[in-house]
């Protein structure tokens, strides 16, 4: 496959700057693979497209507030800190991005409110520095004085909503630097209807980098290589999914960040096994998914990733035309705006 086949025109108007409240408010464009038709709901009709014996699959990570301003040592200049992901949890190490670079060498150190401060304590990539906090209870300084790391292309200013907007209503690890969006339509009333059809609903944990944002460079994606990202598929979950299979039951898998942890945990007879570890799994078409047999998802950005990820599930000519659809019926896109299931 080239890039240019994920390629469409995405007007900024059709960009969704805030969410829909309530969040199961969000239209819904479900595509039906096997009659190839396309019905326009709402999310919270999602129930009635799932069956008792059935499997939902969500990725529980949570969204840190990882956009950090501090100043640095002596000079008092104003230093962005943008945080990346843990590396050592006994030595509070992390892998960030400064900005402005030029400012921030090794041995710097950069102080925060909460009397939180970091030292450099090695160069990475472009504007990349590997980071030692002085302490270990990073995290919870973070929540405090940190900023939430909306996407870049959505321009505006993050605003105090924003922290419980741009998350889950199931999120519960921390580590992820963006949302799992399709996530955001959830409910915890639409979750309680879900349970009480009879479906069974399951976490796996993926934390998601800022590389979800990161262009694909080159026409031939067989060259393209994804950052790496921590995930866990629990023991518990393999076997909710398990048995679905084998009794012929549906399991929706809630966003392509839950996607890749699945398909990264594949046992050689398709089913699912316990897992945990670091994926750089590029889906893109042609691909045979093992677990996942319905998916909900976002409108994702032009030649991204998780747009070829969705067009290999739903079949790229067929899910080309749902977003032609979609923008001509004023869908909103990408993080906060609408939802597709693909069933």
């Amino acid at each position: 496959m080239k890039l240019s086949e994920f390629s469409y025109n995405l007007p900024k108007t059709s960009i969704a700057k805030y969410p829909m409240h309530p969040r199961d408010k969000s239209q819904m464009m479900v595509l039906n693979r096997e009659t190839q038709t396309i019905e326009t709901t709402t999310f919270s009709h999602i129930v009635n497209y799932m069956e008792e014996g059935d499997v939902l699959v969500i990725n529980d990570t949570r969204v840190i507030q990882a956009r950090l301003y501090g100043k640095k040592e002596k000079t008092n200049a104003k230093i962005e800190v943008f945080l990346l992901r843990e590396l050592n949890t006994r030595e509070w190490i992390w892998d960030v991005i400064v900005d402005p670079a030029r400012k921030v060498r090794i041995g710097n150190k950069i102080y925060f409110d909460d009397d939180l401060f970091c030292e450099v304590i090695d160069n990475t990539t472009s504007r990349g520095r590997t980071v030692r906090f002085n302490r270990p209870d990073v995290f919870a300084s973070i929540e405090k004085i940190g900023h939430t790391p909306l996407p870049p292309y959505i321009k505006r200013e993050p605003e105090k909503a924003d922290k419980e907007n741009y998350q889950t209503v199931f999120a519960k690890t921390d580590g992820s630097v963006a949302a799992p969006t399709a996530g955001l339509h959830f409910t915890t009333k639409l979750l309680e209807k879900i349970k009480n059809k009879g479906v069974d609903i399951v976490p796996v944990l993926l934390h998601i980098g800022l590389g979800t944002f990161q262009p694909v460079e080159v026409e031939d994606l067989t060259k393209h290589r994804m950052h790496s990202e921590f995930f866990e598929v629990p023991a518990s979950t393999a076997e909710h999914i398990n048995k679905a299979k084998k009794n012929h039951k549906n399991v929706f898998v809630v966003g392509t960040s839950a996607v890749r942890a699945l398909e990264s945990s594949v046992t050689a007879d398709g089913y699912v096994r316990a897992n945990k570890g670091w994926t750089d799994k590029f889906i893109y078409p042609p691909y045979e998914f093992q677990i996942g047999t319905k998916l909900i998802t976002n409108f994702h950005y032009p030649e991204s990733t998780l747009m070829m990820l969705v067009a290999a599930f739903g079949e790229i000519e067929f899910v080309l035309k749902a977003y032609k659809k979609a923008l001509k019926e004023h869908y909103r896109f990408l993080s906060y705006g609408d939802a597709m299931l693909i069933i």
